[in-house]
């Protein structure tokens, strides 16, 4: 992937987690136990960047950790989606009352 980037007036209606998100717009949308993550792969990047001069790896790991925010921006919806993917991974169903970190551990995500 090469490294690009344009500057343009925003439309106002843009979703802040379309592609080009700002790294507040995607950390904010992180559940709070990956924004630590988050931001060690931000400092990561940035260093790279410092050594080679290359933004591609910043806007890799942001674009990555955007998809991310996409998923987990609906909660209820990335609960269920690790919980079918736990019970995929274990061969049981999760308990109602599992919590997410426990499910998202059996499901490796």
């Amino acid at each position: 992937m090469a490294a690009m980037y344009s500057v343009e007036q925003e439309p106002v209606d843009r979703h802040p987690l379309a592609r080009g998100a700002s790294p507040e717009a995607i950390r904010e949308a992180l559940l709070p136990e990956d924004r630590v993550r988050f931001d060690s792969a931000f400092d990561a990047a940035l260093d790279e960047l410092r050594r080679h001069r290359d933004l591609t790896v910043l806007f890799d790991m942001l674009e990555h950790w955007r998809r991310i925010a996409i998923v987990q921006s609906d909660r209820g919806r990335f609960t269920a989606l690790a919980r079918r993917v736990a019970e995929q991974v274990t061969g049981e169903a999760s308990p109602a009352d599992e919590p997410l970190a426990v499910t998202r551990e059996k499901a490796g995500i």
